[in-house]
């Protein structure tokens, strides 16, 4: 808590008193400790080597094991336990997403002061395609955060992972992959609190971030996603986070490699949606009122080039790469000019 932005000035104050608050005031912020939020506020690409038995992790696991590591960055030695996590790309990945496990009193005055448990996600298989799949799949963390503080930040970082085992293999020992916010840090920096419900109706949403999740799932070409409780679910929703801010919940999206946008070669539709490939854009929100779909509308295609700016930035891609991606999202933009067009798109399939 800001104790400053608190204070109140009585008319009788003194002075003197007023001078000593601010020199306080400077005082505590000054020697604040750095927080959790730090280590997503660095726009740029972070080095950063594991030390410790790869191969035996990624060997087992499916036993979701925490295994002893090092890691290095910046100049600095944490250790940390590290395991295998996920779900579907448990299954289909070569080498899994990995939970890192810090003891949080070792990180005070790194880039990862405050963290305890943060998720990576790297590349799934061998091979540079599976590379750009990630830098991709983090592309589109980033683009929907230019609409929303209501989402998941991302850090970019390039892993080298030193294998005291020996055994892993050449091509898993390096990769771009990305860090992603701790579900409790991004609910405490919007100062608001996690939902677990069963359902969820419109009327309980926040109805301009709801539609700007849906338009936005539009634009990446993600139909992994829905409003319903997920098979062996007991909460709702699927690769949606309810946050509850006010009286209203807000709806964040995740887990983006099944998109469009992605099209990793594991990446199937789901058979009920009829459609044959990915890459087809389907609309899935809720039937929503025709100004806020406007609105959302207007609101993501005036950002246009930030998005394309994004996928420009990538490292490791190729040009032809970044403009198969840019090609892809551009024809989202120009369709979108028609804004009437594309809302009477948008409620032909959408969710009573």
């Amino acid at each position: 808590m800001n104790i400053c932005a608190n204070f109140v000035i009585y008319k009788d104050s003194k002075v003197t008193l007023l001078r000593n608050f601010w020199l306080i005031c400077f005082v505590v912020v000054w020697f604040t400790p750095l927080h959790a939020d730090v280590l997503f506020e660095n726009p740029s690409s972070m080095e950063i080597e594991l030390t410790g038995p790869m191969w035996s992790l990624v060997e087992n696991k499916e036993e979701r094991k925490e295994w002893p590591f090092k890691l290095r960055s910046e100049g600095v030695e944490l250790d940390l336990k590290i395991r295998a996590r996920g779900n579907s790309r448990m299954r289909v990945c070569d080498f899994p997403p990995l939970r890192f496990n810090f003891k949080t009193a070792d990180t005070v005055g790194t880039s990862f002061e405050g963290q305890d448990k943060l998720k990576l996600v790297t590349r799934c298989k061998k091979g540079d395609r599976s590379e750009s799949d990630v830098l991709e799949e983090y592309a589109a963390y980033r683009i929907f955060s230019l609409w929303s503080e209501v989402s998941f930040r991302v850090q970019l970082v390039h892993t080298t992972n030193s294998d005291t085992d020996g055994r892993l293999k050449e091509s898993l020992k390096s990769s771009y992959g990305f860090l992603i916010e701790p579900l409790e840090q991004m609910v405490s920096r919007v100062n608001g609190s996690l939902s677990a419900v069963p359902a969820v109706s419109l009327a309980q949403l926040d109805q301009k971030q709801a539609a700007l999740v849906y338009v936005f799932q539009y634009l990446i070409g993600n139909t992994d996603w829905s409003f319903v409780t997920a098979e062996n679910d007991e909460y709702c929703c699927h690769n949606i986070k309810l946050i509850k801010i006010g009286s209203k919940l807000f709806p964040v999206p995740y887990d983006f490699d099944l998109s469009g946008i992605v099209n990793a070669s594991y990446a199937r539709p789901d058979p009920s949606l009829r459609i044959s490939k990915v890459v087809t854009r389907r609309y899935r929100g809720f039937c929503t009122d025709k100004e806020i779909l406007r609105e959302a509308l207007s609101d993501i295609t005036a950002r246009e080039n930030d998005v394309l700016d994004i996928i420009n930035g990538l490292p490791m891609l190729t040009d032809k790469d970044k403009q198969k991606k840019i090609s892809y999202l551009e024809n989202f933009f120009r369709k979108a000019d028609d804004k009437d067009k594309m809302i009477s798109l948008f409620e032909k399939s959408c969710h009573s």
